[in-house]
Protein backbone atom coordinates (compact mmCIF):
# COMPACT_ATOMS: atom_id res chain seq x y z
CA UNK A 1 0.00 0.00 0.00
CA UNK A 2 1.64 3.19 -1.09
CA UNK A 3 0.77 6.92 -1.51
CA UNK A 4 -0.79 7.11 -5.25
CA UNK A 5 1.54 8.12 -8.05
CA UNK A 6 -0.02 11.06 -9.39
CA UNK A 7 -1.66 11.41 -13.19
CA UNK A 8 0.38 13.73 -15.52
CA UNK A 9 0.80 17.24 -14.54
CA UNK A 10 -0.34 16.63 -11.09
CA UNK A 11 2.73 16.01 -9.49
CA UNK A 12 2.78 16.23 -5.52
CA UNK A 13 6.10 14.31 -4.01
CA UNK A 14 8.96 15.64 -2.85
CA UNK A 15 12.19 15.62 -5.36
CA UNK A 16 14.76 13.87 -6.03
CA UNK A 17 17.87 14.21 -3.36
CA UNK A 18 20.31 15.06 -6.21
CA UNK A 19 22.25 18.52 -5.55
CA UNK A 20 21.85 20.90 -8.21
CA UNK A 21 24.48 21.86 -10.65
CA UNK A 22 26.53 24.77 -9.93
CA UNK A 23 25.79 28.14 -11.56
CA UNK A 24 29.12 28.70 -13.11
CA UNK A 25 28.21 25.34 -15.51
CA UNK A 26 24.70 26.65 -16.01
CA UNK A 27 26.10 30.22 -16.99
CA UNK A 28 29.02 28.19 -19.72
CA UNK A 29 26.57 25.88 -20.79
CA UNK A 30 22.82 26.56 -20.58
CA UNK A 31 21.07 24.31 -18.09
CA UNK A 32 22.81 20.61 -17.24
CA UNK A 33 21.71 17.32 -15.99
CA UNK A 34 23.81 15.63 -13.57
CA UNK A 35 24.17 12.00 -13.40
CA UNK A 36 23.10 9.23 -11.69
CA UNK A 37 19.64 11.72 -12.03
CA UNK A 38 18.21 8.59 -9.62
CA UNK A 39 20.69 7.55 -6.99
CA UNK A 40 21.00 4.45 -5.35
CA UNK A 41 19.17 1.08 -6.62
CA UNK A 42 17.19 2.68 -9.35
CA UNK A 43 18.55 -0.01 -12.22
CA UNK A 44 17.11 -1.10 -15.79
CA UNK A 45 15.73 2.21 -16.68
CA UNK A 46 12.64 2.14 -19.11
CA UNK A 47 11.99 5.89 -19.96
CA UNK A 48 8.21 7.27 -21.54
CA UNK A 49 7.11 10.71 -22.90
CA UNK A 50 3.50 11.54 -22.67
CA UNK A 51 2.89 14.71 -23.94
CA UNK A 52 5.57 17.29 -22.13
CA UNK A 53 5.79 14.74 -19.27
CA UNK A 54 8.64 11.95 -18.90
CA UNK A 55 8.26 9.15 -16.78
CA UNK A 56 11.19 6.69 -15.69
CA UNK A 57 10.55 2.88 -14.56
CA UNK A 58 13.15 0.98 -13.13
CA UNK A 59 13.26 -2.42 -11.40
CA UNK A 60 12.96 -3.40 -7.80
CA UNK A 61 13.97 -6.92 -7.46
CA UNK A 62 12.59 -8.41 -4.28
CA UNK A 63 11.42 -5.16 -2.82
CA UNK A 64 7.76 -3.42 -3.31
CA UNK A 65 5.68 -1.54 -3.85
CA UNK A 66 7.14 -2.88 -7.33
CA UNK A 67 8.17 -1.18 -10.26
CA UNK A 68 9.43 2.27 -9.10
CA UNK A 69 8.80 5.60 -11.41
CA UNK A 70 10.19 8.94 -11.60
CA UNK A 71 8.42 12.14 -13.06
CA UNK A 72 10.20 15.30 -14.90
CA UNK A 73 8.80 18.00 -17.29
CA UNK A 74 12.84 18.83 -18.11
CA UNK A 75 14.83 15.67 -17.43
CA UNK A 76 16.71 17.24 -15.11
CA UNK A 77 14.54 17.26 -11.99
CA UNK A 78 12.79 14.04 -10.58
CA UNK A 79 10.57 13.00 -8.60
CA UNK A 80 9.38 9.96 -7.57
CA UNK A 81 6.23 9.05 -7.43
CA UNK A 82 6.15 5.74 -5.74
CA UNK A 83 5.70 2.05 -7.20
CA UNK A 84 2.87 0.81 -9.58
CA UNK A 85 2.53 -3.02 -8.43
CA UNK A 86 1.10 -1.83 -4.78
CA UNK A 87 -1.37 -5.03 -4.46
CA UNK A 88 -0.76 -8.80 -3.64
CA UNK A 89 -3.50 -9.22 -7.16
CA UNK A 90 -0.52 -7.50 -9.03
CA UNK A 91 2.50 -8.77 -7.48
CA UNK A 92 3.08 -11.59 -4.75
CA UNK A 93 6.77 -11.62 -3.82
CA UNK A 94 6.04 -14.19 -1.16
CA UNK A 95 9.51 -16.51 -1.13
CA UNK A 96 10.76 -14.87 -3.73
CA UNK A 97 14.58 -15.41 -4.17
CA UNK A 98 17.48 -12.58 -3.31
CA UNK A 99 17.82 -10.41 -6.42
CA UNK A 100 14.60 -12.32 -7.96
CA UNK A 101 11.16 -10.32 -8.38
CA UNK A 102 10.77 -7.83 -10.60
CA UNK A 103 13.31 -7.68 -13.40
CA UNK A 104 13.34 -4.94 -16.13
CA UNK A 105 9.86 -3.22 -16.44
CA UNK A 106 8.87 -1.88 -19.83
CA UNK A 107 6.32 1.23 -19.28
CA UNK A 108 4.56 2.62 -23.24
CA UNK A 109 1.43 4.21 -23.73
CA UNK A 110 -0.80 3.35 -26.14
CA UNK A 111 -4.95 3.70 -26.90
CA UNK A 112 -5.11 6.09 -23.75
CA UNK A 113 -3.57 3.73 -21.23
CA UNK A 114 -0.31 2.90 -19.63
CA UNK A 115 1.19 -0.32 -20.66
CA UNK A 116 3.79 -1.77 -17.86
CA UNK A 117 5.27 -5.10 -18.75
CA UNK A 118 7.52 -7.08 -16.11
CA UNK A 119 9.53 -10.33 -15.43
CA UNK A 120 8.64 -11.84 -12.24
CA UNK A 121 11.74 -14.16 -11.61
CA UNK A 122 10.82 -17.03 -9.30
CA UNK A 123 14.09 -18.58 -9.40
CA UNK A 124 17.82 -17.58 -10.72
CA UNK A 125 20.60 -19.72 -8.97
CA UNK A 126 22.07 -22.07 -11.69
CA UNK A 127 21.65 -22.77 -15.08
CA UNK A 128 17.93 -22.47 -14.75
CA UNK A 129 15.73 -19.35 -14.87
CA UNK A 130 12.01 -19.71 -13.33
CA UNK A 131 10.33 -16.34 -15.18
CA UNK A 132 6.90 -15.33 -15.07
CA UNK A 133 6.02 -12.48 -17.62
CA UNK A 134 3.50 -9.78 -17.26
CA UNK A 135 1.63 -6.90 -18.64
CA UNK A 136 -0.81 -4.84 -16.92
CA UNK A 137 -2.73 -1.58 -18.17
CA UNK A 138 -4.15 1.50 -16.85
CA UNK A 139 -5.70 4.50 -17.80
CA UNK A 140 -3.19 6.78 -15.16
CA UNK A 141 -0.30 5.75 -13.06
CA UNK A 142 -2.65 6.08 -9.95
CA UNK A 143 -4.56 3.27 -11.53
CA UNK A 144 -6.64 1.14 -11.45
CA UNK A 145 -4.38 -1.42 -12.90
CA UNK A 146 -5.78 -4.43 -14.93
CA UNK A 147 -5.17 -7.37 -13.73
CA UNK A 148 -1.82 -8.94 -15.27
CA UNK A 149 -1.92 -11.48 -18.37
CA UNK A 150 0.53 -13.57 -19.56
CA UNK A 151 3.04 -12.23 -21.48
CA UNK A 152 5.74 -14.47 -23.88
CA UNK A 153 8.10 -16.02 -20.82
CA UNK A 154 10.75 -17.82 -23.15
CA UNK A 155 13.33 -15.44 -21.20
CA UNK A 156 12.98 -12.45 -19.76
CA UNK A 157 13.49 -8.47 -19.79
CA UNK A 158 10.05 -8.10 -21.75
CA UNK A 159 9.52 -5.21 -23.66
CA UNK A 160 6.33 -3.76 -25.69
CA UNK A 161 6.54 -1.68 -28.74
CA UNK A 162 3.78 0.01 -30.34
CA UNK A 163 4.10 1.19 -34.03
CA UNK A 164 1.99 4.01 -33.83
CA UNK A 165 4.26 6.61 -35.25
CA UNK A 166 3.93 8.49 -38.59
CA UNK A 167 4.58 5.60 -40.81
CA UNK A 168 3.89 2.85 -38.03
CA UNK A 169 0.72 0.73 -38.97
CA UNK A 170 -0.27 0.41 -35.12
CA UNK A 171 0.50 -2.86 -34.45
CA UNK A 172 1.99 -3.77 -31.24
CA UNK A 173 4.88 -6.34 -30.74
CA UNK A 174 6.20 -8.24 -28.15
CA UNK A 175 10.31 -8.50 -26.88
CA UNK A 176 11.99 -10.61 -24.97
CA UNK A 177 15.65 -11.70 -24.34
CA UNK A 178 15.54 -16.27 -25.21
CA UNK A 179 17.18 -17.86 -22.18
CA UNK A 180 19.04 -21.29 -23.13
CA UNK A 181 20.11 -23.68 -20.24
CA UNK A 182 21.49 -26.80 -22.48
CA UNK A 183 25.59 -27.20 -21.57
CA UNK A 184 27.37 -25.76 -24.79
CA UNK A 185 25.11 -23.57 -25.52
CA UNK A 186 25.33 -19.70 -24.48
CA UNK A 187 22.31 -18.56 -21.94
CA UNK A 188 21.60 -15.78 -23.72
CA UNK A 189 20.11 -17.05 -27.15
CA UNK A 190 19.00 -13.63 -28.68
CA UNK A 191 16.28 -11.39 -28.58
CA UNK A 192 12.14 -12.73 -29.96
CA UNK A 193 9.73 -10.74 -31.56
CA UNK A 194 6.02 -11.87 -31.46
CA UNK A 195 2.83 -9.70 -32.37
CA UNK A 196 0.61 -8.56 -29.25
CA UNK A 197 -2.82 -8.22 -29.99
CA UNK A 198 -3.70 -5.05 -27.21
CA UNK A 199 -7.57 -5.72 -27.92
CA UNK A 200 -7.02 -9.29 -27.18
CA UNK A 201 -4.51 -9.09 -24.35
CA UNK A 202 -2.39 -11.77 -26.13
CA UNK A 203 0.46 -12.65 -28.15
CA UNK A 204 -0.33 -13.53 -31.81
CA UNK A 205 1.34 -14.89 -34.95
CA UNK A 206 4.84 -16.60 -35.20
CA UNK A 207 7.27 -15.56 -33.17
CA UNK A 208 11.00 -14.56 -34.96
CA UNK A 209 14.65 -14.85 -33.94
CA UNK A 210 15.47 -10.97 -34.76
CA UNK A 211 18.97 -10.56 -33.38
CA UNK A 212 21.43 -13.03 -31.63
CA UNK A 213 24.01 -10.15 -30.60
CA UNK A 214 27.20 -8.97 -31.13
CA UNK A 215 30.90 -10.84 -29.79
CA UNK A 216 30.22 -8.80 -26.18
CA UNK A 217 27.16 -11.52 -25.94
CA UNK A 218 25.15 -11.91 -22.96
CA UNK A 219 22.49 -10.41 -24.93
CA UNK A 220 19.07 -9.00 -23.28
CA UNK A 221 17.22 -5.63 -23.08
CA UNK A 222 15.39 -5.26 -26.05
CA UNK A 223 13.87 -1.97 -26.80
CA UNK A 224 12.08 -1.22 -30.09
CA UNK A 225 11.72 1.76 -31.60
CA UNK A 226 11.13 3.29 -35.15
CA UNK A 227 13.15 6.21 -37.15
CA UNK A 228 12.63 7.86 -41.08
CA UNK A 229 11.41 4.35 -42.04
CA UNK A 230 14.16 2.17 -40.04
CA UNK A 231 13.22 -0.01 -36.93
CA UNK A 232 15.97 0.45 -34.06
CA UNK A 233 16.36 -2.03 -31.93
CA UNK A 234 18.60 -1.21 -28.28
CA UNK A 235 19.85 -4.27 -26.85
CA UNK A 236 22.27 -4.45 -23.07
CA UNK A 237 25.21 -7.15 -24.06
CA UNK A 238 28.27 -7.89 -21.91
CA UNK A 239 26.68 -8.80 -19.12
CA UNK A 240 25.45 -6.55 -16.39
CA UNK A 241 28.80 -5.73 -14.59
CA UNK A 242 32.22 -4.28 -15.86
CA UNK A 243 32.13 -5.28 -19.14
CA UNK A 244 28.34 -3.76 -19.90
CA UNK A 245 27.17 -1.56 -22.71
CA UNK A 246 24.30 -0.26 -24.84
CA UNK A 247 24.48 -1.85 -28.39
CA UNK A 248 21.90 -0.66 -31.76
CA UNK A 249 20.96 -3.37 -34.61
CA UNK A 250 18.51 -1.80 -37.42
CA UNK A 251 16.25 -3.34 -40.02
CA UNK A 252 13.87 -1.93 -42.97
CA UNK A 253 10.93 -4.87 -42.04
CA UNK A 254 10.89 -5.31 -37.72
CA UNK A 255 10.95 -8.79 -38.65
CA UNK A 256 14.91 -8.53 -39.59
CA UNK A 257 17.06 -8.93 -40.88
CA UNK A 258 18.80 -6.44 -37.98
CA UNK A 259 22.31 -5.00 -39.11
CA UNK A 260 24.52 -3.99 -35.86
CA UNK A 261 26.22 -0.77 -35.70
CA UNK A 262 29.48 -1.65 -37.03
CA UNK A 263 31.09 1.64 -34.92
CA UNK A 264 29.93 -0.76 -32.10
CA UNK A 265 28.80 0.15 -28.75
CA UNK A 266 26.51 3.20 -28.38
CA UNK A 267 27.65 3.45 -24.52
CA UNK A 268 30.27 1.14 -22.25
CA UNK A 269 32.95 1.66 -19.98
CA UNK A 270 34.18 -1.37 -20.35
CA UNK A 271 37.60 -0.18 -21.03
CA UNK A 272 38.05 2.52 -18.11
CA UNK A 273 38.16 1.64 -15.14
CA UNK A 274 38.93 5.41 -14.09
CA UNK A 275 35.42 6.59 -15.94
CA UNK A 276 33.11 7.96 -13.21
CA UNK A 277 30.22 5.73 -14.35
CA UNK A 278 30.75 1.85 -14.46
CA UNK A 279 28.83 -0.77 -15.77
CA UNK A 280 27.10 1.61 -18.37
CA UNK A 281 24.40 -0.18 -20.19
CA UNK A 282 20.50 -1.47 -20.55
CA UNK A 283 19.65 1.34 -22.27
CA UNK A 284 16.58 3.23 -23.85
CA UNK A 285 15.13 6.10 -25.89
CA UNK A 286 13.04 8.89 -25.70
CA UNK A 287 12.52 11.86 -28.12
CA UNK A 288 11.87 15.38 -26.85
CA UNK A 289 8.71 17.09 -28.10
CA UNK A 290 11.52 19.80 -30.04
CA UNK A 291 13.09 16.86 -31.47
CA UNK A 292 16.32 15.92 -29.19
CA UNK A 293 17.03 12.38 -28.41
CA UNK A 294 18.33 11.32 -24.87
CA UNK A 295 19.17 7.81 -24.25
CA UNK A 296 18.43 6.15 -20.23
CA UNK A 297 20.82 3.94 -18.81
CA UNK A 298 21.94 2.06 -15.90
CA UNK A 299 25.63 2.88 -14.21
CA UNK A 300 27.40 2.26 -11.12
CA UNK A 301 29.46 4.38 -8.68
CA UNK A 302 31.99 1.79 -6.94
CA UNK A 303 33.87 2.99 -4.24
CA UNK A 304 37.47 2.37 -5.43
CA UNK A 305 38.24 1.46 -9.26
CA UNK A 306 36.03 -1.90 -10.17
CA UNK A 307 35.46 -2.30 -6.63
CA UNK A 308 32.38 -2.40 -4.41
CA UNK A 309 29.22 -1.01 -5.82
CA UNK A 310 27.09 -0.90 -2.47
CA UNK A 311 24.82 1.90 -4.00
CA UNK A 312 23.90 -0.62 -7.00
CA UNK A 313 22.72 -0.21 -9.94
CA UNK A 314 21.82 3.49 -10.69
CA UNK A 315 20.04 5.61 -13.60
CA UNK A 316 22.01 7.79 -16.01
CA UNK A 317 20.87 9.98 -18.80
CA UNK A 318 23.32 11.06 -22.34
CA UNK A 319 21.91 12.96 -24.54
CA UNK A 320 22.10 11.26 -28.59
CA UNK A 321 22.63 12.79 -31.73
CA UNK A 322 22.01 11.02 -35.11
CA UNK A 323 24.80 10.36 -37.98
CA UNK A 324 23.72 11.60 -41.60
CA UNK A 325 23.62 7.77 -42.49
CA UNK A 326 21.29 7.28 -39.59
CA UNK A 327 22.67 5.88 -36.30
CA UNK A 328 22.24 7.11 -33.17
CA UNK A 329 25.58 8.38 -31.07
CA UNK A 330 26.78 10.28 -27.87
CA UNK A 331 26.36 13.55 -28.00
CA UNK A 332 29.30 16.42 -27.74
CA UNK A 333 32.20 13.98 -28.08
CA UNK A 334 34.00 11.82 -30.62
CA UNK A 335 34.42 8.12 -29.47
CA UNK A 336 38.07 7.42 -27.74
CA UNK A 337 40.42 5.92 -29.92
CA UNK A 338 39.14 2.35 -29.20
CA UNK A 339 35.68 3.18 -30.04
CA UNK A 340 34.32 3.53 -26.58
CA UNK A 341 32.00 6.00 -26.05
CA UNK A 342 31.78 6.78 -22.05
CA UNK A 343 28.82 8.08 -19.99
CA UNK A 344 29.15 11.34 -18.73
CA UNK A 345 28.60 12.93 -15.57
CA UNK A 346 27.17 16.33 -16.77
CA UNK A 347 25.08 16.38 -20.10
CA UNK A 348 23.32 19.34 -22.04
CA UNK A 349 19.84 19.60 -20.73
CA UNK A 350 17.09 19.27 -23.67
CA UNK A 351 15.04 22.83 -24.16
CA UNK A 352 11.68 22.94 -22.75
CA UNK A 353 8.39 22.29 -24.80
CA UNK A 354 6.55 25.55 -25.05
CA UNK A 355 3.86 24.20 -23.37
CA UNK A 356 5.92 22.89 -20.35
CA UNK A 357 6.33 23.79 -16.75
CA UNK A 358 9.24 23.53 -15.49
CA UNK A 359 9.62 21.58 -12.21
CA UNK A 360 10.78 23.67 -8.97
CA UNK A 361 14.63 22.44 -8.13
CA UNK A 362 15.39 20.04 -5.51
CA UNK A 363 15.04 21.25 -2.24
CA UNK A 364 14.99 19.11 1.05
CA UNK A 365 11.56 18.25 2.07
CA UNK A 366 9.89 16.29 4.40
CA UNK A 367 9.67 12.42 4.10
CA UNK A 368 7.04 11.01 6.39
CA UNK A 369 6.11 7.52 7.14
CA UNK A 370 2.87 7.59 6.53
CA UNK A 371 0.07 9.78 4.48
CA UNK A 372 -3.43 10.07 4.56
CA UNK A 373 -6.01 7.43 3.10
CA UNK A 374 -8.30 7.96 -0.15
CA UNK A 375 -11.14 7.96 3.00
CA UNK A 376 -8.81 10.49 5.23
CA UNK A 377 -9.10 8.17 8.23
CA UNK A 378 -6.63 5.18 7.30
CA UNK A 379 -3.53 5.92 6.99
CA UNK A 380 -1.30 3.99 4.82
CA UNK A 381 2.52 3.25 4.45
CA UNK A 382 4.01 6.07 2.20
CA UNK A 383 6.53 5.65 -0.86
CA UNK A 384 8.51 7.00 -1.69
CA UNK A 385 11.12 6.69 0.26
CA UNK A 386 10.35 3.84 1.99
CA UNK A 387 9.70 -0.04 0.63
CA UNK A 388 8.60 -3.20 2.33
CA UNK A 389 10.42 -6.67 1.25
CA UNK A 390 8.37 -8.94 -0.56
CA UNK A 391 5.04 -7.91 1.33
CA UNK A 392 2.80 -5.51 0.71
CA UNK A 393 2.16 -3.37 3.95
CA UNK A 394 -0.96 -4.49 5.94
CA UNK A 395 -2.03 -3.99 9.42
CA UNK A 396 -1.30 -7.63 10.57
CA UNK A 397 2.14 -6.77 10.49
CA UNK A 398 2.64 -2.55 10.61
CA UNK A 399 1.01 0.12 12.23
CA UNK A 400 1.04 3.90 12.44
CA UNK A 401 1.80 5.64 15.99
CA UNK A 402 2.85 9.34 16.30
CA UNK A 403 6.01 10.34 14.12
CA UNK A 404 6.85 6.82 13.23
CA UNK A 405 5.12 2.88 12.72
CA UNK A 406 4.74 0.22 15.12
CA UNK A 407 5.93 -3.43 13.45
CA UNK A 408 4.68 -6.64 15.01
CA UNK A 409 7.98 -9.21 14.95
CA UNK A 410 8.01 -11.48 11.84
CA UNK A 411 10.47 -14.12 10.48
CA UNK A 412 14.12 -13.60 10.51
CA UNK A 413 16.62 -11.34 8.66
CA UNK A 414 17.53 -15.09 6.63
CA UNK A 415 13.93 -15.86 5.98
CA UNK A 416 12.13 -15.15 2.07
CA UNK A 417 8.94 -14.93 4.35
CA UNK A 418 7.11 -12.89 6.74
CA UNK A 419 9.71 -10.45 7.09
CA UNK A 420 8.56 -6.93 9.04
CA UNK A 421 11.18 -4.55 7.46
CA UNK A 422 10.82 -0.91 6.07
CA UNK A 423 13.54 0.78 4.91
CA UNK A 424 14.64 2.92 2.00
CA UNK A 425 17.41 2.88 -0.29
CA UNK A 426 20.83 3.86 0.36
CA UNK A 427 21.57 6.93 -1.95
CA UNK A 428 25.25 8.75 -1.33
CA UNK A 429 28.60 7.04 0.20
CA UNK A 430 28.21 8.99 3.01
CA UNK A 431 25.07 9.18 5.59
CA UNK A 432 23.32 9.15 8.91
CA UNK A 433 20.47 6.78 9.87
CA UNK A 434 18.82 7.45 13.56
CA UNK A 435 15.94 6.28 14.70
CA UNK A 436 14.06 6.04 17.77
CA UNK A 437 13.15 2.55 19.01
CA UNK A 438 10.37 1.48 22.10
CA UNK A 439 10.26 -2.32 22.92
CA UNK A 440 10.13 -4.59 25.57
CA UNK A 441 11.58 -8.04 24.35
CA UNK A 442 11.53 -10.75 27.06
CA UNK A 443 13.08 -13.54 25.05
CA UNK A 444 16.76 -13.79 23.28
CA UNK A 445 14.03 -14.91 20.06
CA UNK A 446 12.16 -11.35 20.13
CA UNK A 447 14.91 -8.56 18.26
CA UNK A 448 14.39 -5.16 16.86
CA UNK A 449 16.60 -2.11 15.37
CA UNK A 450 18.30 -0.19 12.49
CA UNK A 451 19.63 -2.58 9.94
CA UNK A 452 21.61 -1.85 7.08
CA UNK A 453 20.75 -4.74 4.78
CA UNK A 454 21.81 -5.92 1.21
CA UNK A 455 19.56 -9.28 0.88
CA UNK A 456 18.91 -12.21 3.22
CA UNK A 457 23.05 -13.49 3.50
CA UNK A 458 24.04 -10.31 3.43
CA UNK A 459 23.65 -7.43 6.43
CA UNK A 460 24.71 -5.92 9.85
CA UNK A 461 22.03 -5.16 12.59
CA UNK A 462 21.79 -3.30 15.61
CA UNK A 463 18.84 -4.36 17.92
CA UNK A 464 17.63 -4.86 21.47
CA UNK A 465 17.29 -8.44 22.90
CA UNK A 466 16.81 -9.88 25.73
CA UNK A 467 19.16 -11.77 27.92
CA UNK A 468 18.57 -14.29 30.51
CA UNK A 469 21.24 -12.92 32.50
CA UNK A 470 21.86 -9.19 31.83
CA UNK A 471 17.79 -8.49 30.87
CA UNK A 472 17.45 -6.17 27.88
CA UNK A 473 20.45 -5.63 26.09
CA UNK A 474 22.12 -4.62 22.90
CA UNK A 475 23.25 -6.85 20.44
CA UNK A 476 25.21 -6.20 17.30
CA UNK A 477 24.96 -9.15 14.34
CA UNK A 478 26.26 -8.56 11.01
CA UNK A 479 25.76 -11.63 8.21
CA UNK A 480 28.31 -12.73 5.63
CA UNK A 481 26.93 -14.75 3.19
CA UNK A 482 25.03 -16.44 5.65
CA UNK A 483 27.17 -16.82 9.05
CA UNK A 484 25.99 -15.17 11.72
CA UNK A 485 28.66 -13.57 14.10
CA UNK A 486 28.51 -10.83 16.87
CA UNK A 487 31.68 -8.88 16.79
CA UNK A 488 30.72 -7.36 20.99
CA UNK A 489 29.59 -8.67 23.65
CA UNK A 490 25.82 -7.68 24.35
CA UNK A 491 25.33 -4.72 25.61
CA UNK A 492 23.26 -4.30 28.82
CA UNK A 493 20.91 -1.18 29.03
CA UNK A 494 18.45 -2.22 31.81
CA UNK A 495 14.93 -0.35 32.56
CA UNK A 496 12.01 -0.08 29.74
CA UNK A 497 12.72 3.02 27.95
CA UNK A 498 13.26 4.30 24.22
CA UNK A 499 16.60 3.96 22.97
CA UNK A 500 18.23 5.92 19.85
CA UNK A 501 20.03 3.74 17.39
CA UNK A 502 22.30 5.06 15.01
CA UNK A 503 24.55 4.35 11.41
CA UNK A 504 26.75 6.36 10.04
CA UNK A 505 28.19 5.45 6.88
CA UNK A 506 31.41 6.56 5.36
CA UNK A 507 32.40 5.06 1.93
CA UNK A 508 33.64 1.59 3.09
CA UNK A 509 32.94 1.45 6.67
CA UNK A 510 29.99 1.62 8.60
CA UNK A 511 29.55 2.49 12.40
CA UNK A 512 26.71 2.09 14.83
CA UNK A 513 25.91 3.46 17.99
CA UNK A 514 23.10 3.92 20.76
CA UNK A 515 22.08 6.32 23.30
CA UNK A 516 19.18 6.73 26.13
CA UNK A 517 16.42 8.64 23.98
CA UNK A 518 17.47 12.26 23.92
CA UNK A 519 20.99 11.79 25.39
CA UNK A 520 23.60 14.19 25.05
CA UNK A 521 25.98 11.41 23.38
CA UNK A 522 26.42 8.65 20.87
CA UNK A 523 27.87 5.57 22.54
CA UNK A 524 29.56 3.30 20.13
CA UNK A 525 28.80 -0.21 20.11
CA UNK A 526 31.77 -2.56 18.54
CA UNK A 527 34.48 -1.05 15.64
CA UNK A 528 33.91 -0.21 12.12
CA UNK A 529 32.24 -2.94 9.95
CA UNK A 530 32.68 -3.94 6.44
CA UNK A 531 29.60 -1.97 4.00
CA UNK A 532 31.68 -3.06 0.77
CA UNK A 533 29.96 -6.69 1.61
CA UNK A 534 26.67 -5.19 1.36
CA UNK A 535 27.29 -4.58 -2.45
CA UNK A 536 25.94 -6.29 -5.72
CA UNK A 537 30.26 -7.60 -5.95
CA UNK A 538 29.99 -8.79 -2.67
CA UNK A 539 26.29 -10.48 -2.76
CA UNK A 540 27.14 -12.09 -6.92
CA UNK A 541 29.08 -15.73 -7.08
CA UNK A 542 29.39 -17.32 -9.75
CA UNK A 543 31.26 -18.53 -13.50
CA UNK A 544 31.51 -15.48 -15.62
CA UNK A 545 32.10 -17.44 -18.47
CA UNK A 546 29.43 -19.93 -18.76
CA UNK A 547 26.85 -17.39 -17.01
CA UNK A 548 25.77 -19.78 -14.45
CA UNK A 549 25.90 -18.45 -11.10
CA UNK A 550 24.79 -19.59 -7.28
CA UNK A 551 24.15 -16.12 -6.54
CA UNK A 552 23.53 -12.83 -7.89
CA UNK A 553 23.92 -9.49 -6.61
CA UNK A 554 21.14 -7.15 -8.73
CA UNK A 555 20.14 -4.60 -5.98
CA UNK A 556 21.99 -2.48 -3.69
CA UNK A 557 22.19 -0.78 0.12
CA UNK A 558 19.26 -0.01 2.45
CA UNK A 559 18.84 0.91 5.99
CA UNK A 560 15.63 0.69 7.35
CA UNK A 561 13.77 -0.35 10.36
CA UNK A 562 12.60 -4.15 11.30
CA UNK A 563 11.38 -6.51 14.00
CA UNK A 564 11.31 -10.43 14.82
CA UNK A 565 9.72 -12.47 16.84
CA UNK A 566 10.98 -16.11 16.40
CA UNK A 567 8.56 -17.66 18.83
CA UNK A 568 5.32 -16.67 16.79
CA UNK A 569 4.17 -14.17 19.15
CA UNK A 570 4.28 -10.96 17.36
CA UNK A 571 5.98 -8.76 19.83
CA UNK A 572 5.14 -5.32 18.88
CA UNK A 573 7.94 -2.48 18.45
CA UNK A 574 7.85 1.24 17.76
CA UNK A 575 9.77 3.25 15.45
CA UNK A 576 9.64 6.69 15.60
CA UNK A 577 11.81 9.96 14.36
CA UNK A 578 13.62 8.00 11.36
CA UNK A 579 15.60 10.73 9.58
CA UNK A 580 18.16 9.67 6.94
CA UNK A 581 20.47 12.71 6.04
CA UNK A 582 23.54 12.41 3.46
CA UNK A 583 27.30 14.54 3.80
CA UNK A 584 28.50 15.49 -0.35
CA UNK A 585 31.86 16.19 -0.72
CA UNK A 586 33.00 15.89 2.61
CA UNK A 587 30.26 18.73 3.71
CA UNK A 588 27.69 18.23 6.72
CA UNK A 589 25.05 15.92 6.65
CA UNK A 590 21.79 17.05 5.33
CA UNK A 591 18.28 15.94 5.06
Amino acid sequence: MTAAPTAPGRDRTHPSPRPAPDGSDEARHGPVLVNPVLPGFHPDPSILRVADDYYIATSTFEWLPGVTVHHSRDLVHWRPLGGLLAERRLLDLAGRPDSGGVWAPCLSYADGLFHLVYSDVTSLAGAFKDVRNRVTTAPDLAGPWSDPVPFPSHGFDPSLFHDDGPDGDGRSWALWMEWDHRPGRHPFAGILLQEWDRAKGAATGPVHRVFTGTELAHTEGPHLYRRDGRYYLLTAEGGTSWNHAVTVARAHDITGPYEADPAGPLLTSRHHPEAALQKAGHGSLVETPGGEWYLAHLAARPLTPRGACVLGRETALQRVEWTADGWPRLAGESPLPNGDALPRTVVPAPALAPTATPVPAPAPVPQPLFVAGPDGDERLLSAPPWSTLRRHPDRGWIEPVHEGLRLYGGQSLGSTHGQSLVARRQQAGDFDFTVRLTARPDSPLKMAGLVHYYNTTLWHYLHLSWDDELGRVIRLGTCAHGRYTEPVPPLPVGGDGPLDLRLAVRGAEGRFSWRPAGGAGWLPVGDALDVTLLSDEGATRGDPDTGHYTAWGFTGAFAGMCAQDLTGGRAPAEFTRPDYRERHDGGPVRP
